[in-house]
């Protein structure tokens, strides 16, 4: 079975309603749902979703932003396998981050889904990216954002 290791960045593309690329997220959630691929989360991830999606609801003024929040949190979580940071993605996740200059939550997402065996997945080439962009596709990162993307 195909293992998908989605950045926050892809989980709250699933919020906005005219997200340009909802309709590929909802695929995933439908094809885990479904058992067909795995949709794996790593705590920081976890972390940083109620983060991002708290500040998209209060900037659309919705009412208990946290609370939404966290049962959208709650609904991913049923959709999705929650998987632990070993001693081993935090030592690769660290490694990368000294080797390319991006995020660590995504240094996190590449080296969780190399040490199960996934597809790390972002919604797109983010700008502290765009220098890396051939490495990062080389060792396997998708980009929901690629007109060649898909799951097959």
């Amino acid at each position: 079975m195909k293992r998908i290791v989605p950045d926050t960045g892809v989980l709250s593309e699933y919020v906005v309603k005219r997200a340009p690329y909802r309709s590929r997220v909802e695929e995933l959630f439908s094809l885990a749902a479904l058992r067909k691929i795995e949709l794996l989360l790593g705590h920081l991830t976890i972390s940083e979703t109620i983060y991002v999606v708290t500040r998209i609801y209060q900037e659309a003024s919705v009412n208990e932003a946290n609370k939404e929040a966290l049962d959208f949190l709650s609904w991913i979580k049923s959709k999705c396998k929650t998987v632990g940071t070993t001693e081993e993605i935090a030592v690769q996740a660290g490694e990368l981050k000294k080797r390319i200059k991006i995020a660590l939550p995504d240094c996190y997402v590449i080296a969780t889904a190399k040490a199960f065996g996934g597809v790390p997945l972002f919604r797109k080439v983010e700008s502290e990216m765009e220098p890396f962009v051939g490495y990062l596709k080389g060792i396997g990162v998708q980009f929901l954002d690629d007109e060649q993307w898909s799951l097959a």
